[in-house]
């Protein structure tokens, strides 16, 4: 059973939308990945958030560009965490959907990651869900200790061939 839910508004949300799908698989969390217009089809998109806890969801993570509607409306209606992820847009930058997502009105919280913030919403996904799960917060004190490795072996590189030719 699904315990998280990754919902977009399009397809072309899909590469950011992936990296939460990635970080989630690399952990083991089941997930199902939709695609829903809150705007073009609003009856498919309130039957998904009414049905999502008794899939098993325990986390949605949902992004959404330009009005960002999709994880203020989720909050509205599923009893548990929501974790938007506001799209960089061509207009404003990703800022309209930013402050879209994050100023919702007292009552509805939504946890917002950074503009086409993907990884960081797997992660945080994974974080509530590791406050019930003992084997899951292992597999996050790795995935923080593999960070560490990356950037030790980047400095041990840098320290052999000095900054002129890191990027060569």
């Amino acid at each position: 059973m699904a315990k998280v839910g990754i919902v977009m508004g399009s397809d072309s949300d899909m590469p950011v939308m992936s990296k939460a799908a990635d970080i989630l698989e690399e952990l083991g969390i089941d997930y199902e990945m939709t695609i829903i217009s809150a705007h073009r089809e609003p009856e498919v998109f309130f039957e998904y958030a009414r049905t999502a806890e008794d899939k098993g969801f325990k986390v949605i993570i949902a992004g959404a560009g330009m009005a960002a509607h999709l994880p203020g409306m989720c909050a509205a209606i599923f009893p548990m965490p929501v974790i938007g992820i506001p799209m960089h847009t061509t207009s404003l930058g990703g800022r309209d959907s930013l402050y879209s997502i994050v100023q919702m009105p007292s009552g509805i919280p939504v946890a917002t990651v950074a503009i086409n913030g993907g990884a960081n919403a797997g992660l945080l996904a994974a974080k509530i869900l590791a406050t019930s799960d003992s084997q899951l917060l292992a597999k996050l004190k790795d995935y923080k200790e593999k960070l560490k490795d990356q950037v030790v072996a980047k400095d041990a590189k840098l320290q052999e061939v000095g900054y002129k030719n890191y990027t060569k």
